[in-house]
C-alpha cells in the first residue's frame, strides 16, 4: 500500500514537471497581418496563418463578407467620363452634298460669278485679315468666348477631350476623319498640334487677288474666321494647297473634290469674289464629273431691241425754216448762176455704200463730198456736192 502511494506521487510529480518544461501554444500572431490578409481586394491567395492557429485567429469573423468585399470597384474612380468637361457648342457642321442636283445648282451659281484675271498680290499680308483666329467677329461662333481654331476643332473632330477649366473651349485631343486625304488622324495638343491644321477653303491670298483688296478691315476679318470657309485637315495637305484655287490644287481624295469646289463657289458668291477663266473651267469639269449639267443661258429675244426707241436720222426732221430775201432791185447786177455741179460717177464695186445719212453718220463718214467713197446723189438733197451735211 505504501509502495503504491509512492508510485502515484512520483507519477504526479513527473506530470507537473512536464507541464512546467513544455512550451506554450503559439497564440501571439500579429493581428494586423491577419487584418491585411482578410482585406486584400480581388485576390484569391490568402496570407499564411500561424501554426498552430489559435482559436481566436481561426474565428469565422476573419472571413466576414464585410472585410472581403471589393471596395475598389466604385464607378466614381474608374469611369473616365468623370474627368471630361462639357464642350462649348461648336459652329454648325457644313453639309456635304455631292448629288447631281446639287452639282447642277452649283454650276448655275458659278455662272453668276464675274470672270477676271488675278489682281497683283502686291501688298498682301496675313495681318490685313485681322488677328489670327480672333473671337471678335460677326460670323457664326463669334464672341462665344472661344477662338476660331478651337471652334472648328470641336466641330470637325470626333471623340474630343476638352481642357479642364477652359469653359469648354480648348480641345486637347480628338480624332479627325480628314476629308482631303480620306484618312483618319489622331490629334493631340502639344508638340504635334500641327498634324491637324485649319484650312481656308478659299485662301486669304486668293481672295486678296480676286476682290478682297477692296474690302474694309472688318469684312476681311469676318471672312478669315467664317466657319463656312474653314475646314480641319491634315497639316501637310494644308501646306501643299497654299493659296491655290481649283485650277491649281484639288484634294487627293477624289470623292471630296465635288464638295470642295462647291464650297468654294458658295463662299465666293457670298463674298462677291470673282474667278479666273482657268478656275471656272476647272470647277466646271469637277461638277460635271459629279453628274452636274451646265444649263445654257437663255437666248436673248431678237425682238427686244426693237422696243427701244431708235435714234432718228438728223436729215429726216423737218428742215429749219428758210428765210427768202426779197429780190434785189432791178438796177442791181444779176447774180451769176452757180457753176454747174460736176456729175459724180460712183466708183465701181468695192466703194463704200450707205443706205442713208443715218448709216453714214453711224460709220463716221458724214459729211461726204463728191468724189469720196459713199457719195451718191440720193444723199445730196440740195445737189451742192456735199451729202449728209
Amino acid at each position: 500500500m505504501r509502495t503504491s502511494s509512492i508510485v502515484g506521487l512520483s507519477a504526479a510529480a513527473l506530470i507537473l514537471l512536464g507541464a512546467i518544461i513544455s512550451p506554450p501554444p503559439e497564440t501571439d500572431a500579429d493581428p494586423q497581418d491577419t487584418a491585411v490578409a482578410s482585406t486584400i481586394v480581388g485576390t484569391t491567395t490568402q496570407a499564411p496563418a500561424p501554426a498552430p492557429p489559435s482559436p481566436e485567429t481561426s474565428s469565422p469573423e476573419t472571413s466576414s463578407p464585410e472585410t472581403s468585399s471589393p471596395v475598389t470597384s466604385s464607378p466614381v474612380t474608374s469611369s473616365p467620363a468623370a474627368s471630361r468637361e462639357e464642350p462649348l457648342e461648336a459652329p454648325g457642321i457644313v453639309q456635304v452634298n455631292d448629288t447631281p442636283e446639287h452639282a447642277t445648282s452649283t454650276l448655275a451659281l458659278l455662272a453668276t460669278l464675274d470672270i477676271k484675271g488675278r489682281a497683283p498680290k502686291t501688298g498682301y499680308d496675313r495681318a490685313l485679315f485681322g488677328q489670327a483666329w480672333t473671337d471678335d467677329v460677326n460670323v457664326e461662333g463669334g464672341r462665344n468666348g472661344c477662338d476660331t481654331r478651337n471652334d472648328i476643332l470641336r466641330r470637325d473632330l470626333n471623340s474630343i477631350w476638352i481642357k479642364p477649366g477652359s469653359s469648354g473651349c480648348t480641345v486637347l485631343a480628338g480624332t479627325l476623319a480628314d476629308p482631303y486625304s480620306g484618312t483618319t488622324i489622331e490629334f493631340t495638343r502639344g508638340e504635334r498640334s500641327s498634324d491637324v491644321q485649319i484650312d481656308h477653303v478659299v485662301s486669304l491670298s486668293d481672295a486678296w487677288q480676286k476682290g478682297a483688296q477692296l474690302w474694309n478691315a472688318v469684312k476681311r476679318q469676318d471672312f478669315a474666321n467664317d466657319p463656312r470657309n474653314l475646314q480641319a485637315t491634315k497639316g501637310t495637305l494644308n501646306q501643299q494647297k497654299g493659296d491655290g484655287d481649283a485650277a491649281t490644287w484639288l484634294p487627293p481624295n477624289r470623292s471630296y473634290r465635288c464638295a470642295l469646289v462647291s464650297r468654294q463657289v458658295e463662299v465666293k458668291a457670298e463674298y462677291d469674289l470673282w474667278v479666273t477663266q482657268a478656275e471656272r473651267e476647272a470647277i466646271e469639269r469637277v461638277l460635271v464629273d459629279c453628274g452636274g449639267t451646265i444649263v445654257a443661258a437663255a437666248p436673248v429675244p431678237t425682238a427686244e431691241p426693237t422696243l427701244e426707241p431708235q435714234p432718228q436720222p438728223e436729215s429726216e426732221p423737218l428742215p429749219e425754216p428758210v428765210y427768202i430775201l426779197p429780190p434785189p432791185p432791178q438796177t442791181q447786177d444779176p447774180i451769176p448762176a452757180p457753176a454747174p455741179v460736176p456729175v459724180y460717177q460712183e466708183p465701181a464695186g468695192g466703194s463704200a455704200y450707205y443706205q442713208n445719212c443715218t448709216a453714214a453718220r453711224a460709220a463716221g463718214a458724214a459729211p461726204i463730198y463728191a468724189g469720196q467713197p459713199g457719195y451718191r446723189s440720193a444723199l445730196d438733197r440740195d445737189n451742192d456736192g456735199v451729202a449728209c451735211e
